[in-house]
């Protein structure tokens, strides 16, 4: 089945009797319904999966102890009861779209399941996350060509974008070790950086810490070791997508990178979003892919003509930030910057397919990063290494503030969302971190 097509799910004429989900404005209409891990917050209870409905949380663990479902749609509610949903993504689209189709028939004004469910649901106020998955193995891509090519005439005027890079997805393999779920404080961290003008180097923390505003994509189905997917089975083996911050402490990466790329200045911390938004959510925002003319196309698997009608998916991203000066002062956060994930030079598929082309294996929960996500334009960087030209061009804060890059205390908030004329709007929540001291 594909995770394209319109079904009714998608009705934008849908309401459900979780009135908070039938406000416009909300993340999580019941045209949405992410996926999460979570318990009551400072509880002892184990975490379990459940569903976004406006502002509350759909406890799947105790849906699944009433057994209203049947046939694939109960086999994905009990893998759901588990802890993570490693079991759950794994399973494939099938089981994900019949839990999904079940949810939204139990979850509509007109349910008959209204009262059996409505003592299910937990105020997502009251409850606290964990990463929805346990990530075995973690990829960050470099996907956006807007970031690539401004982050390279930062270091390379005369050659930004290095030749390779418009003919395969670049990724280097992260720490899957150091994924947080959003809400997650992170001290400033420590490594070898070379002072400007200095001849040895010295061990310090960073002062040029940064944010990365990404998309993160969770596997669902695996795939065998020495066995490639093909570009156009590659959805099929993706469960969703969530928010991403690759933080990044760049004086870091500027000593240690070559040759062998990132390593302390990336696997200290990593935040997502604790809801992980289907595929088959998403296919109303479906966008064709295309390339400019005049530029090299993909190699015969990175290309199809499926790929080029609806292979981008249309998600609106921002970036805010509020000090601690901010919060004390009662400002309300500033956003720092937008991009859409539709301008991104290569799309998940892709990604997935070169992934595996040597025949790399990967299992359900793994995640990839998308990379920093960028627009064309100079406000619509998705770092502040961008924003700020290297640190050359202070940004101005409410409050009389600058920042060249984040200082202690400073909490960065992604936050995405699609829209379209004709269907509801959907979100996907925020990732939210703070920086504490080294």
């Amino acid at each position: 089945m594909s995770v394209n097509a319109i079904n009714a799910t998608h009705d934008p004429a849908l309401s459900s009797w979780v009135s908070s989900a039938n406000a416009p404005a909300s993340d999580f209409p019941i045209q949405n319904l992410p996926f999460c891990a979570f318990r009551r917050a400072r509880s002892a209870e184990g975490f379990r999966g459940g569903v976004a409905i406006g502002d509350q949380v759909l406890d799947l663990g105790a849906l699944h102890g009433l057994g209203l479902f049947d046939g694939l749609a109960a086999q994905a509610l009990a893998a759901c009861a588990q802890p993570v949903l490693n079991t759950f993504m794994g399973l494939g689209v099938p089981a994900h779209a019949a839990l999904r189709a079940a949810l939204s028939a139990a979850l509509r004004t007109d349910s008959a399941l209204a009262e059996q469910l409505r003592p299910r649901l937990i105020p997502q106020a009251a409850v606290e996350y964990r990463v929805a998955a346990q990530v075995g193995d973690y990829t960050d891509f470099y996907a956006s060509i807007h970031h690539a090519t401004a982050v390279g005439r930062l270091f390379r005027p005369d050659n930004p974008l290095l030749p390779n890079y418009k003919w395969l997805p670049l990724a280097y393999h992260g720490r899957a070790s150091s994924i947080r779920v959003s809400g997650y404080d992170f001290a400033r961290p420590v490594g070898q950086v070379l002072p400007p003008g200095a001849t040895q180097p010295e061990l310090a923390a960073t002062r040029r810490l940064d944010y990365e505003l990404e998309v993160g994509v969770f596997v669902g189905r695996g795939n065998e070791l020495g066995r490639s997917v093909p570009l156009a089975q590659a959805e099929a083996h993706v469960f969703g997508l969530c928010l991403l911050n690759d933080w990044s402490a760049r004086d870091i990466q500027a000593w240690e990178y070559q040759p062998l790329g990132p390593f302390l200045a990336k696997n200290f911390a990593t935040t997502v979003s604790p809801w992980v938004v289907t595929l088959e959510a998403l296919a109303p925002f479906r966008a064709p892919w295309t390339r400019p003319a005049g530029e090299p196309p993909p190699l015969q698997y990175l290309d199809d003509g499926a790929l080029r009608e609806a292979g981008a998916i249309d998600i609106q991203l921002e970036v805010w930030l509020d000090s601690a000066h901010m919060r004390a002062a009662n400002l309300g956060p500033q956003r720092l910057s937008q991009a859409r994930f539709r301008d991104s030079w290569w799309t998940v598929a892709q990604m997935l397919a070169h992934h595996t082309v040597n025949g790399c294996n990967l299992n359900a929960g793994d995640l990839f990063g998308s990379g920093t996500q960028s627009g064309p334009l100079p406000t619509e960087g998705g770092s502040l290494l961008e924003l700020s030209g290297g640190g050359r061009r202070p940004i101005a804060l409410a409050g009389g503030e600058s920042r060249t890059f984040l200082e202690d205390g400073d909490r960065v908030t992604l936050r995405g969302w699609c829209e379209r004329r004709g269907y509801a709007r959907i979100g996907f929540g925020e990732a939210v971190g703070t920086v504490l001291p080294a």
